[in-house]
C-alpha cells in the first residue's frame, strides 16, 4: 500500500470510529448499555474464502525411520548446544543487523523462552536416553533459579512475554513428568503462578499481549496488541490449565476479543491491532498470515470459538502447504519483514509448530495427509548439524528453531 493510500485510509477509519461512538451514545440514551447489548455472533456462517482455497495433492508418506533419525539428530544437537548452566542460547553471534534487544532484560527473556522451548522439545521427543533426562533436569534447575528474575527490559521492549508464555508450557510438561512427586509438582505450579502474574501485569490495556510498546511505555503496556503473541499466550494458558493452574476468565475473554478484532472474514489475522484499519496491507493478506493463522485459529478453538471449524483448520493447513514458498522466501533473511508479504524469517518454524498443533484438533482420520506434508517439508530443511533455523537471532535461533521443528515432527509420526 502506498503512503498516499494509507493517508486516505486513516480518515476513513476515523469516520468509522466516530460513527461507532455516535451509535453507542444513542443506545446509551435509549437505556441500552453497549456492554450488555445483544451481540451478533461472529462469523455465523463462514465466508466462502475461509473454507475454499488451494488443496495440494497428497504427499508421499516419509519412511518412519527417516522421521526417527531426524528427531534423533535434532535431539543430539540440543544436547550438544546446552550451556554449562543448563540453559540454551546466548547473546553471542552478533551481526551487522542485530534485532533491537536492550540489555540485559531482552536477553534474559530470549534465553528463558529458548530454554523453555528446548525443555519442551526434549520431553516431547520421547527420547529415553539418560543424557536426555539429565539435560531436562539441568534445564529445569535453570528455570527454577532464573525465571523469577525475568522482567520487561525497557518500557518499549516486552520480549519477556515470550519467556512467560513458553515457560508455562515447559513447566506444564515438567509437572506431568514428575507425576508421583507432589512436592516437586507444587513447586513447579508455584513457579507457574509467578509467570501468570507477570502476564497479568504485562497484559495490554486493550487485552492481549505484545512484544513492543513504542507508543507510551506505560507501566501497563498501552501499545498495540499483537495477534500471534496473544495466541501464543492463550495456547500456553490452555496447557497450564490442564495441570491445575487457575486462569482468570477475564484475561482469556479480553485476549479472545483482541484476536477477534484482528480477524478478517477469510480467517487471515492482522499482524497487530495497529494495522486492523489497513486490512490489505501485505502483511495482513493470506500470504503474510500463513504462520499467524495457524496459531490464532488454534488459540481461539482451544478457548471455545465455534467459528473455527474443522473445515477452516484444514483450509489453512492446506494453504500453508500449497503456498509454503511465501514463508520460505523469508527464511534465513537477516532483515525482518523484507520478504514478500512482509514475512519475517522467524515465522517459519513457529508457523509449522502451531500447524502441527492444529492437526491435533482434527479427527484422527483427517490427520495423515497433513502429517505427511509437514514431515516432508521439515525433513528436507534439517541442517547438516541436525538443527533447523529460520532467522539469525544472536545465538538463539538454531536452538529455538530446532525445538519448534522437533515438536512439529513428533506430531507427524503415524501411529
Amino acid at each position: 500500500m502506498s503512503v498516499l493510500s494509507m493517508r486516505r485510509a486513516l480518515p476513513a477509519a476515523a469516520a468509522v470510529g466516530l460513527v461507532a461512538i455516535w451509535v453507542g451514545a444513542v443506545r446509551w440514551a435509549e437505556g441500552v448499555s453497549p456492554e450488555i447489548a445483544p451481540q451478533a455472533p461472529s462469523h455465523p456462517t463462514p465466508n466462502p474464502l475461509a473454507v475454499e482455497g488451494p488443496r495440494p495433492p497428497d504427499a508421499e508418506k516419509p519412511p518412519g525411520e527417516a522421521v526417527t533419525a531426524a528427531l534423533r539428530r535434532g535431539v543430539d544437537f540440543l544436547l550438544l548446544r546446552q550451556n554449562r548452566d543448563g540453559s540454551w542460547g546466548s547473546a553471542r553471534n552478533t551481526k551487522g543487523l542485530n534485532i533491537y534487544a536492550p540489555v540485559p532484560g531482552a536477553h534474559q527473556g530470549f534465553r528463558a523462552a529458548t530454554t523453555s522451548l528446548c525443555i519442551s522439545a526434549l520431553i516431547e521427543s520421547g527420547d529415553d536416553r539418560p543424557e536426555v533426562a539429565e539435560a531436562v533436569d539441568r534445564g529445569e534447575a535453570w528455570l527454577r533459579e532464573n525465571l523469577p528474575r525475568v522482567r520487561r527490559a525497557t518500557p518499549d521492549a516486552i520480549y519477556n512475554n515470550w519467556a512467560h508464555a513458553y515457560s508455562l508450557q515447559a513447566l506444564a510438561r515438567l509437572v506431568i513428568r514428575h507425576e508421583g512427586d507432589p512436592q516437586r509438582q507444587e513447586a513447579l505450579r508455584e513457579l507457574m503462578r509467578g509467570q501468570l502474574d507477570r502476564l497479568t501485569r504485562y497484559e495490554c490495556v486493550d487485552g492481549g499481549w505484545a512484544y513492543y510498546d513504542f507508543d507510551f511505555g506505560t507501566q501497563k503496556p498501552a501499545g498495540s496488541t499483537i495477534s500471534f503473541v496473544t495466541a501464543t499466550v492463550l495456547t500456553a494458558f490452555h496447557e497450564a490449565r490442564a495441570v491445575g493452574l487457575e486462569i482468570p476468565s477475564c484475561l482469556v475473554d479480553r485476549a479472545k476479543a483482541s484476536i477477534l478484532r484482528q480477524r478478517k472474514p477469510d480467517f487471515t489475522y492482522c499482524y497487530g491491532e495497529y494495522l486492523k484499519y489497513l486490512p490489505m496491507h501485505p502483511v495482513n493478506q493470506p500470504g503474510g498470515s500463513l504462520g499467524r493463522s495457524q496459531a490464532c485459529n488454534l488459540a481461539m478453538r482451544l478457548w471455545g470459538d465455534q467459528a473455527v471449524t474443522d473445515e477452516i483448520v484444514k483450509n489453512w493447513l492446506d494453504r500453508l502447504v500449497a503456498r509454503n514458498g511465501w514463508l520460505d522466501m523469508g527464511r534465513k533473511r537477516p532483515i525482518p519483514h523484507e520478504s514478500w508479504f512482509a514475512v519475517a524469517g522467524y515465522f517459519y518454524y513457529y508457523g509449522h509448530y502451531y500447524a502441527a498443533l492444529c492437526m491435533e484438533l482434527l479427527p484422527p482420520e483427517d490427520r495423515p495427509r497433513y502429517q505427511d506434508h509437514l514431515a516432508t517439508i521439515l525433513l528436507a530443511l534439517q541442517e547438516k548439524d541436525g538443527s533447523w533455523w529460520d532467522y539469525p537471532l544472536y545465538d538463539y535461533h538454531q536452538q529455538y528453531g530446532t525445538a519448534f521443528a522437533i515438536m512439529a515432527l513428533v506430531r507427524c509420526r503415524r501411529s
